[in-house]
């Protein structure tokens, strides 16, 4: 099942996507709370929406809606597991893979409140003037639990939906200066969606290796500048999950990023790869594309952001 949020003459409500329509649960209810309540509670809900349809229950075609994040996520760690990645944005600073990220799949956790729906505009970071798209992948967390083998893990993920990681490079190359991660660079917007697919559909397209094998495609202004595959990544959905939960606990409703594909998943890959900025930074106007197979499509247009409040710098101490 496909599981969306969304806003029908300025209501907001939750249901199933089903041949173009959006069918409304029967009960106005959250997508996290079922989620929370567990995978049959979510299924229940669903097919209840489904069978109202059949019993002529509203529904609405989805052209007539304006889609939200699928869920507000309580945590978002967001992972760099795509080896092609890490290898063009380390060219750009003259470096090399590190050994370390090899060792374990290592994430960031970034801002929750800052998730936007599939079709919403996207602001420019405020000082930012190289801004930036990353095509990920993300799942989302069913079940709580911790210290969680992979094996035990694949049971933990309820479902999958796309994730946009905008990026401000400049002002996130300067804050890692500073050796604690990204922050502003990383805080403004980031996509999720357009809905939650529900794992058992992704299922059939996982290859002998484990890895879902879907096709990954990202277009700026129609035109294509990224392609990959989800089987590239170094470690699988569960194997992420494994180690989230080591020594701490995951919870419904967290998701987690696969990090940005390779061949051309963000700018800063090409930019690393070209020794250039070409293709150029987003500007205002322009519309960024992701599309994943057997997930759906999501596409945000860049508009004007704001001015950075000023804040002072440093009390230099003798």
């Amino acid at each position: 099942m496909k599981f969306a949020t969304f806003v029908h003459e300025g209501k907001r409500q939750s249901g199933v996507v089903a041949d173009d329509h959006m069918h409304p649960f029967e009960y106005s209810v959250d997508l996290l709370d079922l989620i929370v309540e567990g995978e049959e509670s979510l299924r229940t809900a669903g097919e209840r929406a489904l069978t109202g349809a059949l019993t002529g229950a509203l529904t609405v075609p989805l052209a007539d809606i304006r889609l939200l994040p699928p869920l507000q996520p309580p945590t978002v760690r967001d992972y760099m597991t795509f080896e092609g990645h890490v290898v063009g944005v380390a060219r750009g600073y003259g470096d090399t893979v590190p050994e370390e990220w090899y060792a374990a799949p290592a994430f960031y956790f970034t801002n929750p409140y800052a998730m936007i729906g599939a079709h919403d505009d996207v602001p420019v970071p405020p000082g930012c003037l190289r801004f930036d798209f990353e095509l990920e992948v993300a799942a989302v967390i069913g079940k709580a639990g911790r210290d969680l083998t992979p094996e035990q893990a694949r049971e933990h993920i309820i479902g999958y939906t796309i994730l946009n990681d905008w990026s401000a490079r400049d002002l996130q190359g300067r804050e890692m200066k500073v050796k604690l991660g990204p922050a502003k660079g990383k805080d403004t917007a980031t996509t999720l969606g357009p809905w939650l697919v529900t794992a058992d559909e992704l299922e059939p397209r996982r290859n002998p290796e484990g890895f879902l094998d879907l096709a990954l495609t990202v277009q700026v202004n129609g035109e294509t500048v990224g392609q990959d595959r989800l089987a590239n990544m170094a470690w699988t959905f569960e194997e992420m999950a494994a180690y989230a939960s080591r020594g701490t606990w995951i919870r419904p409703g967290d998701v987690l990023g696969s990090g940005t594909c390779g061949n051309g998943g963000c700018l800063a890959e090409l930019w690393g790869r070209n020794g250039v900025f070409e293709p150029p930074p987003l500007a205002v106007g322009d519309t960024v594309t992701v599309t994943v197979e057997g997930i759906g499509t999501i596409s945000n247009t860049v508009i004007d952001g704001v001015p950075p409040v000023p804040v002072p710098t440093a009390r230099r101490r003798p």
